[in-house]
């Protein structure tokens, strides 16, 4: 009986341990806690047509759950951007009446994180910085 007991409590502090970090909550205006799905993501920026030879000059944070934070410079907007379009990067298409040159100088963006709890692995070369700044007005601009 007393082995019982033993594993009955060990397994009752492991499945706490376990369970209590991924169950993160925040607090809503009226007090009450509900539960969210993390979205933190980090972004990089660097010159080059490939991850293996581009360093990266930038990168920031951004956290859009439970709000909006990070190092991002907008990450209100960045995040609400994000939400548009359900953190489909690839949804982020150029902005209507930007006229960028033909100069190839390509940049690098990847983002690595996770949104709404799923696993997120971006990147995109885009030929030049003004074509980079016509997708994801926000999400970029950092």
């Amino acid at each position: 009986m007393r082995n019982t007991a033993r594993w009955a409590t060990t397994l009752g502090l492991t499945a706490a341990a376990v369970c209590a970090p991924l169950a993160g909550a925040a607090s809503g205006a009226d007090g009450t806690t509900a539960l969210y799905a993390p979205s933190a993501l980090v972004l990089t920026l660097g010159h080059g047509d490939s991850t293996a030879t581009a360093t990266p000059e930038r990168a920031v944070t951004l956290s859009c759950a439970p709000g909006p934070g990070g190092t991002h410079p907008s990450a209100a907007s960045a995040c609400a951007e994000l939400n548009g379009i359900d953190g489909d990067l690839d949804a982020l298409a150029m902005r209507e009446g930007v006229y960028c040159t033909r100069q190839y100088d390509p940049v690098l963006v990847t983002v690595d994180g996770v949104w709404q709890g799923q696993r997120v692995s971006y990147e995109r070369i885009f030929p030049n910085t003004c074509v980079m700044n016509a997708h994801g007005s926000s999400v970029f601009a950092f």
